[in-house]
């Protein structure tokens, strides 16, 4: 087993997730976490979320048509808003998906992903 380590630029990435509590971009982590680690660069970054996704304290958020976001790996099922003029992602707690697709005979869901689209409040 691989010791991984908890250096000052992967603390200031998981504080980066604290502080926002959201998904993030690469570039949105950087920009937070630069303000704990001066000269942090993006390559660092891409570095600490391929170690922090092995270590499953993050996990990827695909969103068909924009970068992949990440997230705290861990948390109840939820789903996602994505604001169109800013870009950013948000959670949206709990599933209101109550849709029972007629499946194929033998096939089995195993799983679901939905996005809202639409403008947050601070682009409106």
């Amino acid at each position: 087993m691989t010791t991984q380590r908890n250096t000052r630029q992967k603390q200031a990435i998981r504080s980066a997730f604290d502080k926002t509590d959201r998904p993030l971009s690469p570039e949105e982590i950087l920009q937070s976490a630069r303000g704990d680690v001066k000269g942090l660069s993006l390559a660092t970054v891409y570095r600490n979320l391929s170690a922090l996704l092995e270590e499953d304290w993050l996990q990827a958020v695909e969103i068909p048509g924009i970068p992949t976001r990440y997230e705290r790996a861990g948390k109840e099922h939820h789903h996602h808003f994505h604001c169109n003029t800013c870009g950013k992602v948000y959670e949206v707690a709990g599933c209101a998906m109550q849709v029972k697709p007629r499946l194929p005979r033998g096939f089995r869901i195993t799983g679901h992903e939905f996005t809202l689209f639409g403008v947050c409040p601070d682009c409106q």
